[in-house]
């Protein structure tokens, strides 16, 4: 295994600041990666965190980078929002209280929290003291999308690392280059995951992901021809395989903890499944969101195919479906129907059941792209 370091895919100015850093020894206590998302933040934050925490400076052999290449070390702890509307201030403060104790196998600790634009005043306030003077060997890494999207009070305690926006086509040949997939399949990997690299990596590596997507292009397929009891069914059907692949992430979660049983109180075990059930809520949320990015892509390859642009086409597995959809419908339609998803979308963000949000998204594609008597998007 490389040291991640020298794989951070796509961001060469980044790279060469963080081995920089690390032979000078001038590794701070605070970082915010901020660039769009697909954009490798954690990747390079995964190899700050490894070159912290080995003891030959991130040599990429040892068990310790394994373990953070796995997610796994005890000391490189990972958060992402766990509430509907970002952060709960119950997840800083676990942070807080986690930064006073001492590492249990490395010299250092590091804390990387994803998506800090979903940090809130209640919950940054909770956080500014130890941000701005954490104790000695703590290491934090934000990642943000934007650094305006970032509360000025967070902004301001940390040194700001920009990333820039990675091509598809580039990013199509890292995804391939780390996977051994073709160029091809990574695209679809990349679209499938919202633009995300390392998700797309994951995505290539799941038969359960790929699986999922094969059952949506599969209803998307049958959608003109298909009855409402049809549309019913297959929601139920595309819900239940999102959750499919959480049963290994649910593995993973219970073999770290058996992983880590010697060092933790029960008290600290109940905390991380609690923890754990919160990741799997938003994992699911992921998975649904795949639901909605490959139903996003199908309808812009179908746009490219009415608008006899068929080598635009990312999909190229269901070009023959897709052509049997522009036959009936136009791009227009097709943009309409797009803004159903972004419907579907912010409902899930709302809460609402996935399975009611795919009912109703299966019924609003169908009308608004072979119903003749529609003009435009009906309401949800």
């Amino acid at each position: 295994m490389a040291n991640l370091l020298d794989t951070i895919s796509g961001q060469p100015k980044v790279r060469e600041y963080l081995r920089t850093l690390v032979a000078t020894g001038a590794v701070s206590h605070a970082y915010l990666f901020c660039g769009p998302a697909g954009s490798g933040k954690m990747q390079a934050a995964l190899a700050l965190a490894q070159t912290q925490v080995c003891p030959q400076g991130g040599c990429g052999e040892c068990e310790a980078c394994k373990r953070v290449a796995r997610r796994s070390h005890p000391d490189v702890h990972l958060y992402q929002p766990e509430g509907a509307s970002g952060y709960l201030v119950e997840q800083v403060r676990q942070v807080v209280a986690d930064v006073t104790l001492a590492p249990i196998q490395a010299q250092r600790k590091v804390y990387v929290l994803d998506r800090v634009d979903a940090l809130g005043p209640s919950a940054a306030n909770a956080f500014l003291k130890t941000l701005e003077e954490p104790p000695e060997g703590t290491l934090l890494v934000l990642l943000a999308l934007t650094r305006e999207s970032v509360l000025p009070t967070i902004l301001s305690r940390c040194q700001v690392v920009p990333f820039r926006h990675v091509p598809a086509s580039e990013a199509a040949g890292i995804v391939a280059q780390r996977t051994g997939v073709g160029v091809d399949q990574a695209a679809i990997a990349l679209q499938a995951c919202g633009g995300s690299m390392d998700r797309a990596v994951e995505f290539c590596k799941s038969s359960e992901q790929r699986q999922l997507r094969g059952l949506v292009l599969s209803t998307l397929a049958s959608l003109r021809r298909a009855d409402d009891w049809d549309l019913l069914q297959a929601a139920k059907n595309l819900t239940e395989a999102a959750k499919a692949p959480l049963a290994d992430v649910e593995a993973r979660m219970e073999a770290k903890i058996q992983e880590n049983a010697d060092f933790l109180a029960k008290s600290a075990v109940r905390q991380i499944q609690a923890q754990n059930k919160r990741q799997l809520s938003a994992r699911t949320a992921e998975y649904l969101r795949q639901v909605s990015n490959v139903v996003r892509s199908w309808l812009r390859d179908c746009m490219m195919v009415c608008g006899e642009c068929p080598q635009l086409v990312v999909n190229k597995d269901a070009l023959s479906a897709l052509q049997d959809a522009a036959g009936a419908t136009t791009q227009a339609r097709c943009a309409a129907a797009c803004a159903c998803v972004d419907d579907c979308e912010r409902a899930w963000a709302g809460n609402v059941s996935p399975q009611t949000c795919l009912e109703a998204l299966l019924i609003q594609i169908r009308t608004v792209l072979y119903d003749p008597d529609c003009s435009g998007k009906p309401a949800l």
